[in-house]
């Protein structure tokens, strides 16, 4: 496991999931506990094994960061331990998101989770034997970080399909304190086994934890989503959630927040081995004790967030963990006190814990559920991505300028991207709007045309009073969004200069198949916004929507176009 869960504490609604059957006035009871998912037997056990294996995670950070400094006197290599560690996220995160949306969940987990514990035991016979070299290290954590990127969406994701619908918050706050229970006391379990066997004692116990995961994993029977639709292709599935990314801007927000947040934050966690080495009379387990205060801070946000949601908005809650990051940050820099490190990072966990909380929320506030997987990895991508390259770039300040001036110029560069706020407001939404409306019909089947023929050219024709076209200009630019986000590769608007209440929306889509798949993709938000243009159409007939598909399978020419008209008023 890894960092994702405290990611995924933010999540306190979502759409995926199994249908809510009716309620009884047990499941009533279930439903009002904040512990209801863990009297669902696949939950329980799958949150049991993945609060061991979060602890071993930890166990193996405090192990490959020590084990640096005692292979090389170099900050940068240090530093290069995390860079390692979230690097893979960087390079895989949109293949894994999409695998997790396309693809079984329960096997792209067992595949990471076999692959992690391969690595694992690797790692630990190498270091047992001494074999261990700086660079060696950092590709074997390189490599135990891809199976931890390719978990990472898939894990996300299938949370959702383990409780019903209502006990969903309560089982993400969970995954939140599995992760930062974890993160208490695996450093100091570390710090420990290190100073009594040595770091590999830790990359062999990280190894057993992936166990418990597997087994687990390897009895879920999870239902197989029913769809009248075939699959869709690997690159296809990437490039469509890219184009969502590239179109949604209030998800574009949370990124750039997201980065100006990690960037400058990841010096903490980089630079606390290279402190801690400073003082000949700290050893690994004063510095486990440090990560262990650092996430008894987070565990405590878990339980102070629910009183601070209801008192700022995302907004400020990220603008505040911010400041207390950056006080934080400079305290470590400039107080050379252990006793004080350990009190700060307390509140450096807070901090840290509730700023990705928020940021997280706003993320799936923004994200409707066939994308989920790909869109979230995307911000994965980020994170881990401004995580690794904080990293490197905070190390090399380092050996610069020392770790206190890096500590410094990384508050200030935390500091300076509060900036971004002004630009960059995070949603408030509710995702219940982000829900399939369904109100588009389905096509009629056309004899010997294949969902793979393309592209498709879709006209939808309005009659506007020519008073109210500058209304209807505005009113219809975040329709235009919803279809490039939802599977146009072109969109636009044309007036005909020879009627002036005749304006047509046009937009192409790669393959009819990729359309069928905007019915399905039109959410509760899409329609309200096309109700909004349907009141400015002045026609008694509704809108008149023509699709036009190039590629007919009993045409000599290839690209002999078929106008197929609908009834289409449900279109717009």
């Amino acid at each position: 496991m890894s960092e994702i869960d405290t990611l995924e504490a933010g999540n306190g609604r979502t759409n995926d999931g199994p249908p809510s059957t009716k309620s009884s006035p047990s499941r009533d009871v279930v439903r009002s506990s904040a512990y209801a998912p863990l009297r669902r037997p696949l939950f329980r056990w799958l949150w049991i094994a993945s609060l061991a294996s979060n602890v071993g995670t930890w166990m193996q950070n405090v192990g490959a960061a020590w084990l640096m400094t005692e292979l090389s006197a170099s900050v940068l290599m240090v530093a290069l331990v995390q860079a390692a560690t979230n690097l893979p996220f960087f390079v895989l995160a949109i293949p894994a998101g999409a695998l997790a949306d396309i693809g079984d969940r329960r096997r792209v987990l067992l595949v990471a989770q076999g692959w992690m514990l391969a690595v694992a035991v690797v790692l630990s016979g190498l270091t047992f034997a001494g074999l261990m070299t700086p660079w060696l290290l950092l590709t074997m954590t390189f490599l135990l970080g891809l199976g931890s990127a390719l978990n990472a969406p898939a894990w996300q994701a299938s949370t959702p399909e383990l409780v019903p619908r209502e006990e969903i918050p309560a089982a993400v706050a969970l995954g939140g304190v599995s992760m930062n229970v974890a993160r208490a006391i695996g450093p100091a379990l570390g710090g420990l086994v290190i100073g009594a066997v040595g770091p590999g004692a830790t990359f062999l116990l990280n190894a057993v934890s992936f166990v418990g995961l597997l087994v687990v994993l390897s009895q879920w029977d999870r239902p197989q989503d029913a769809s009248t639709l075939p699959a869709e292709r690997f690159a296809g599935a990437m490039r469509a959630g890219v184009r969502f990314v590239l179109h949604a801007p209030p998800f574009q927000a949370v990124l750039v927040r997201g980065t100006a947040f990690v960037v400058g934050a990841s010096s903490l966690l980089a630079l606390l081995p290279v402190l801690m080495k400073q003082d000949a009379s700290l050893g690994p387990a004063h510095y486990g004790i440090l990560l262990g205060c650092f996430g008894a801070g987070a565990v405590i946000a878990v339980l102070v967030l629910p009183v601070l949601v209801r008192s700022l908005n995302a907004d400020r809650t990220v603008t505040v963990a911010t400041l207390t990051l950056c006080a934080v940050i400079l305290a470590l820099a400039w107080l050379p006190y252990y006793w004080l490190w350990c009190c700060v990072l307390v509140f450096g966990g807070a901090a840290w814990l509730a700023a990705l909380t928020r940021l997280n929320a706003s993320a799936q506030a923004t994200v409707p559920r066939w994308v989920r997987a790909r869109a979230l990895a995307v911000y994965l991508l980020v994170f881990f991505g401004g995580m690794a390259g904080g990293s490197v770039v905070w190390g090399l300040a380092a050996e610069q300028v020392g770790p206190s001036l890096a500590l410094t110029a990384s508050a200030t560069c935390l500091f300076a991207g509060l900036i971004a706020a002004v630009w960059f407001q995070l949603s408030e939404s509710e995702s219940a709007d982000l829900e399939p409306s369904r109100h588009w019909p389905e096509m009629p089947a056309m004899p010997g045309l294949g969902n793979d023929r393309g592209p498709v050219l879709v006209t939808v024709e309005y009659r506007i009073d020519p008073q109210s076209v500058q209304g209807f200009m505005a009113a219809i630019r975040p329709l235009g969004m919803a279809r490039l986000r939802d599977g146009a590769m072109w969109w636009d608007v044309f007036h005909d200069v020879s009627d002036p209440g005749r304006i047509v929306e046009v937009f192409m889509v790669g393959s009819l198949v990729e359309h069928l798949r905007q019915h399905e993709r039109v959410t509760e938000a899409d329609r309200i916004v096309q109700e909004q243009l349907r009141a400015f159409h002045v026609a008694d007939d509704p809108p008149l929507v023509t699709h036009l598909v190039a590629g007919l399978a009993q045409s000599a020419t290839s690209h002999s176009p078929v106008a197929m008209p609908t009834d289409l008023a449900s279109e717009t």
